[in-house]
């Protein structure tokens, strides 16, 4: 009973997230505190940018979806209630929107999954210490510089176009189709059909995956780093095999980065210029249909939404909180 009501003491909710601000409170002059305020001053940019050039456009955008909208030469446009039409239209009318929506929130899923997978090992690889190690780390970085706009289209057309070549000239060399090979091995394994078309969408996105977890690495990277040195000498002396010490030590304290890392690797991925649905999205609305692109907008970001909220559900469930 006693051990309860310490939890509940230390629990952190949103009421002591707001007294923290309150000078005559009794625990305004504690560290937690004293850190929450600290955190408040770092978000406090975007905030104000939230407040002063993004919420009034957001309210528009909320209040367009619910009409049609029709220019009108020299006024502008004007809006007039639908009922939900775009709505409707974009679910049940739209021939491509509901199309690309599940399969790019399907491909996300995967490519995700992966992402964060590959991410994490990479980091784990990262961290030892070896001969340039720095340089290797720079070029696992180097996809996030060729994917911010500092070199456009390079990372995508010419790298396609040269893994393509190279793939081709040792078929040709060889005989073997590598791609063709795999799969017939696989597929003589006695491996599900199911599993077998799973791999292969991996491997065909192994491309996206490592442009993707440039971020992810950094972050991993930056958990794994502040893990104390002592806890694996600690477990080595009581005997801890190197597997072991990954899932008792390196692991639980890691994961509260890999519910943020998977927060963004779905922003990330639903953001993506290549995305069909932003495509389509786009296309609608250089249609002038404004109305019906932007509800298709929203419905886009409430799955974006959901798959957060699904995703944090499930993280926090492996998540191991250490008290500092």
């Amino acid at each position: 009973m006693a051990k309860r009501k310490k939890d509940k003491r230390e629990r952190w909710g949103f009421r002591d997230s707001v007294t923290a601000l309150l000078p005559l409170n009794e625990n305004y002059d504690t560290m937690r505190s004293r850190g929450a305020r600290t955190g408040y001053l770092f978000i406090l940019p975007f905030v104000l940018g939230f407040l002063l050039f993004m919420l009034t456009p957001l309210i528009q955008s909320v209040w367009m979806s619910l009409n049609e909208v029709v220019l009108v030469p020299g006024q502008g446009y004007q809006l007039t209630w639908n009922n939900f039409q775009n709505y409707k239209y974009a679910m049940g009318v739209d021939p491509y929107f509901s199309q690309y929506l599940v399969e790019e929130s399907g491909r996300m899923a995967i490519n995700a999954t992966a992402t964060l997978v590959m991410a994490f090992v990479i980091a784990v690889i990262l961290n030892q210490k070896f001969k340039g190690r720095t340089l290797a780390r720079a070029i696992f970085f180097l996809p996030v510089i060729l994917a911010s706009g500092v070199l456009p289209g390079v990372e995508n057309q010419l790298t396609f176009n040269m893994m393509q070549g190279v793939s081709d000239e040792i078929a040709a060399q060889s005989g073997v189709n590598i791609s063709a090979a795999l799969q017939n091995l696989l597929s003589i394994s006695g491996i599900g059909s199911g599993v077998f078309d799973l791999l292969f969408q991996m491997i065909d996105a192994i491309y996206d995956i490592i442009m993707a977890c440039g971020i992810q690495i950094i972050v991993f990277l930056s958990g794994l780093s502040a893990i104390s040195p002592s806890l694996y000498e600690a477990a080595d002396v009581e005997g801890c095999t190197a597997w072991e010490a990954f899932w008792k030590i390196t692991f639980p304290m890691v994961s509260p980065l890999l519910l943020v890392n998977a927060i963004y690797t779905v922003i990330d991925f639903f953001m993506k210029n290549d995305n069909q649905v932003m495509e389509w999205i786009n296309t609608q609305f250089t249609r002038t249909r404004y109305g019906e692109s932007t509800a298709e907008s929203w419905i886009y970001f409430g799955v974006a939404l959901a798959f957060i909220g699904i995703a944090s559900f499930i993280i926090s469930r492996m998540v191991k909180q250490y008290d500092s």
